[in-house]
């Protein structure tokens, strides 16, 4: 597919301007979402909170992206945004199209490893200083190119995504008389609740054991560990200490939840929560993670950590009926949120489907792929 391209060597600082920001500490941001508040770090491209606007002078422009100093990750801004300390900011010197900007993040990406290697002083001149290979046609960036093999990309994932979709059932998003009926009554408030126990939910409450990232050794059972980045999953290995069944929820020292419709090992700073007697059904037991980790929000941290056996009397609550938890109505309740969810990715999953034909389908003379 690849192999006719024409390739042309380009410096990355005759592309880009690689630029300082302003920065301030999050103290004074203000309410509102209109704009992002960007920091050093890559979690949720690393989008720490969003803002009303502070000032004119701080704001950086859309169209460009960030670069956090900690983690060397590039990330595209498609609105306008503040910084914190440790963010640089890449300006494009040419004028990019809508479709090409996924093909320049992934280029401006390759370059983590290399940053990453040297002293931030040197970050911007050796990012001026780097090449890359970029499709050319006619002594020009391709940018024609790069849309269609962006849509050919984007064509095959789709594609996965349907046929997942159609494979587990969720293609179907039409909510049954019960389920428009339990969103309406939460959303009224005419719903019944009552606090539960930990141990009164679950017959199983463990923790993980420990296993130090050099006696891990490579495998398919994922290990999970606390921390929130991939649902807290930090290796794939084989000889797990401690192993759990799929259908369990797990919670971190810091009170992270997560549902695990899957087998997997846990380390000690993970407890595991399962009940092999009642056997909930995936749609309980994701309400019951909700409502586990509401229950612990704010209450664990670096200077006081979770261990499972002390979460035993901690409460959450449930959907009640008559005194005792309402198990039929927790289930309908979250089939109907999931329904209402994937209507959403299954039209945007058309929605996907029907642009790529339209680029496909662009009259070109040249055979681009």
């Amino acid at each position: 597919m690849l192999e006719s391209v024409e390739w042309g060597e380009y410096r990355l600082g005759d592309l880009f301007e690689i630029k300082s920001t302003s920065s301030f500490n999050k103290e004074v941001l203000t309410l509102g979402s209109e704009y992002d508040y960007v920091t050093r770090t890559s979690q949720d491209q690393g989008i720490l909170q969003t803002t009303g606007f502070v000032n004119e002078e701080n704001l950086n422009e859309a169209g460009t992206w960030s670069l956090g100093l900690l983690q060397m990750d590039f990330f595209y801004r498609r609105k306008c945004w503040y910084a914190g300390q440790f963010v640089r900011k890449i300006v494009p010197k040419i004028e990019l199209t809508d479709s090409s900007i996924s093909f320049f993040t992934t280029i401006l990406n390759k370059q983590k490893p290399i940053l990453l290697s040297v002293l931030v002083r040197d970050v911007d001149a050796v990012f001026r200083n780097k090449t890359c290979l970029l499709p050319t046609h006619n002594g020009e960036i391709d940018f024609e190119f790069m849309e269609k093999f962006i849509a050919e990309l984007k064509a095959l994932r789709i594609a996965e995504l349907k046929a997942y979709l159609f494979v587990t059932g969720l293609k179907d998003y039409t909510l049954t008389p019960e389920e428009e009926q339990a969103i309406k009554n939460f959303e009224a408030g005419n719903v019944e609740w009552g606090k539960y126990r930990f141990e009164k939910v679950f017959n199983h409450i463990k923790q993980g054991r420990r296993l130090k990232k050099d006696d891990q050794k490579e495998g398919a059972i994922p290990f999970v560990m606390a921390g929130t980045s991939n649902t807290g999953v930090i290796n794939y290995i084989s000889n797990p200490i401690a192993t759990f069944p799929p259908n369990s929820i797990t919670i971190d020292i810091f009170g992270n939840t997560f549902y695990r419709n899957y087998g997997f090992g846990a380390g000690d700073d993970t407890g595991v929560y399962w009940d092999d007697q009642k056997n909930y059904s995936q749609e309980l037991m994701l309400f019951f993670t909700t409502a586990m980790s509401r229950a612990l929000v704010g209450k664990y941290s670096f200077g006081k950590k979770l261990r499972s056996s002390q979460s035993l009397k901690e409460q959450m609550f449930l959907l009640e009926h008559q005194g005792s938890p309402d198990y039929s109505g927790m289930k309908t309740f979250i089939s109907a949120i999931q329904k209402l969810v994937i209507k959403e990715v299954v039209l945007y999953a058309d929605r996907e489907i029907e642009a790529t034909k339209q680029v496909l389908n662009k009259t070109s003379n040249r055979n681009l792929i």
